[in-house]
């Protein structure tokens, strides 16, 4: 499979996401009680606070949010349906916004996501591309980990590598700090399978199911 990240208007390079450890969902409990003081102890160190009317509650607040975002359902099973007829088909799913933490200065980004595949004598249920992604978005991340994610847990689940995601991000830790450029995009893509092996494959794969962030701007 073949991993590539776009960093602004133009610039192309292949990423090394090979080489970076797979995020996993947080295996142990999180410790709302010790977060929650935390954040009380965070509130007083930026010169507030945290117990003057409109803060009381805020650490609760907080705690409690962490402990949503970073335990996302893993129940749901990834159903798939046999399609024996179907062959040199692509289906591509997109329209998907997810959620993230960058892990690098815990601000949110958001993940639009677009992900295409060839049924090969079975099709994946629609509803689960979004919660393949939601999975992975509820945890500390990067944008081309996540990227390889997605594509690795779909191709898992079709037993088959002809498996393409594109992810186009917005990243508050560029546009509201650092270099503050609020139009920033990053998209990133990961192809494998036919999609690396057919380039005419690949270009409809990027035509439609990327058109929509074109549309965009």
């Amino acid at each position: 499979m073949t991993s590539a990240s776009i960093a602004g208007p133009e610039a192309l390079s292949a990423d090394a996401t090979a080489a970076l450890p797979t995020a996993t969902v947080s295996a142990s409990p999180i410790d709302t009680a010790r977060v929650r003081d935390l954040i009380a102890q965070l509130l007083s160190a930026l010169g507030e606070d945290p117990d003057r009317e409109g803060l009381t509650d805020t650490p609760g607040r907080v705690a409690s949010w962490w402990n949503t975002f970073l335990s996302p359902d893993t129940a749901a099973t990834a159903t798939c349906f046999p399609e024996p007829h179907l062959s040199g088909q692509l289906v591509i799913v997109g329209g998907m916004s997810v959620w993230s933490l960058c892990e690098h200065h815990l601000l949110p980004m958001n993940l639009q996501v677009v992900a295409g595949y060839v049924p090969a004598g079975r099709v994946l249920g629609l509803s689960k591309f979004g919660r393949i992604a939601q999975r992975h978005a509820g945890c500390l991340q990067v944008q081309e980990r996540f990227t390889r994610q997605v594509a690795g847990e779909i191709a898992g689940v079709l037993g088959s590598d002809d498996v393409a995601v594109a992810v186009r991000g917005t990243h508050l830790c560029m546009s509201m700090r650092g270099v503050r450029m609020e139009e920033a995009r990053t998209t990133t893509l990961h192809t494998g399978g036919r999609f690396d092996r057919d380039p005419l494959l690949s270009q409809q794969f990027l035509t439609l199911g990327t058109g929509q962030w074109r549309a965009a701007g």
